[in-house]
């Protein structure tokens, strides 16, 4: 697997600090599904981490949903996190409102996930939004949420699968054979990995996301605003060369729609929970990799078992 140059990742989302909100429109999407499929799991957690928590999309619902519970919104990115405070701020009471409907700040940490800065068995629920494709070592981050897991505790995901920046890949492949779009991890490969690390009763699917511009920079554009670059120890380095962007500029334009004439760029989401236990074979069709097709009804009823 490519290698991830962690100071890269940090360096780009410290300046995509101030334009991520404006473009994150699918980061949004999908912490607001994130945070409708708590209503399907029975849990009253004392203490949460957000995280990747990047400007407090998730961090807020969470900090609605459990106003009760210690929420922790952890980063990679300093500047980043300065942006959750002044949204996590933005959401407290007013001075003028009761004490007993004020509530503290969350706590703010720029840690890296591949090494938590948290105690054993010191969180109830982990929720991470469109982290993990920035890991390179999913075994080593899901060993990590797994140590800091109370038992039974749960860990609910998202992440970008193989499909996503389909259009760009195909167009840039069209011009040279370098690596200039992350590769992202299959949901096999990441109930695979949960397995490993000791979670139990895996539940995941996809959902495949459509954005439509007007031109393909437009899709760059977007990318760079939300600090979305390829971060491959093995990307090519230097400028690329005008012609060779030019020439994958056309290529893209290839994909255009005759239904709207608009440039598609396509996001695969996978969504997945687990829970802090040993595996217990439970629901139906599992298959020999331990992925479980699991409809939501059953969801529901395991989770509030």
């Amino acid at each position: 697997m490519l290698k991830f140059r962690r100071d890269h990742i940090q360096q780009h989302f410290n300046q995509a600090a101030r334009t991520y909100d404006e473009a994150a429109v699918l980061q949004k999407r999908v912490a607001e599904d994130m945070d409708q499929r708590l209503d399907l799991v029975t849990l009253t957690p004392e203490r949460i981490l957000d995280l990747g928590a990047g400007t407090g999309f998730l961090s807020v619902k969470l900090q609605r949903r459990y106003p009760k519970a210690s929420l922790l919104s952890l980063d990679l990115s300093p500047h980043m996190l300065q942006a959750a405070r002044v949204r996590l701020g933005a959401q407290r009471p007013r001075w003028w409102q009761k004490p007993f409907q004020r509530r503290p700040l969350p706590g703010l940490l720029n840690a890296d996930a591949h090494s938590l800065p948290l105690a054993d068995h010191s969180v109830d629920l982990v929720m991470t939004n469109l982290m993990l494709q920035w890991c390179d070592d999913p075994d080593r981050v899901f060993a990590e949420i797994r140590r800091v897991l109370r038992p039974e505790g749960l860990f609910m995901f998202s992440s970008f699968g193989p499909d996503t920046l389909k259009e760009l890949r195909q167009a840039w492949s069209n011009v040279d054979d370098r690596e200039h779009v992350n590769t992202f991890i299959d949901m096999h490969d990441l109930g695979d990995a949960l397995i490993r690390n000791g979670f139990g009763q895996p539940v995941m699917d996809t959902t495949h996301f459509t954005l439509t511009y007007d031109r393909p920079m437009g899709v760059l554009k977007d990318l760079k605003a939300i600090g979305a670059t390829n971060a491959t120890q093995g990307r090519a380095h230097g400028l690329t060369g005008k012609n060779r962007f030019q020439a994958m500029l056309k290529a893209y334009e290839g994909f255009r729609q005759t239904t709207d004439g608009q440039i598609p760029a396509t996001f695969e989401v996978v969504q997945g929970h687990a829970w802090a236990a040993e595996e217990v074979i439970k629901g139906p069709h599992r298959d020999k990799s331990g992925h479980v097709e699991i409809s939501l009804d059953e969801f529901a009823r395991q989770t509030r078992n």
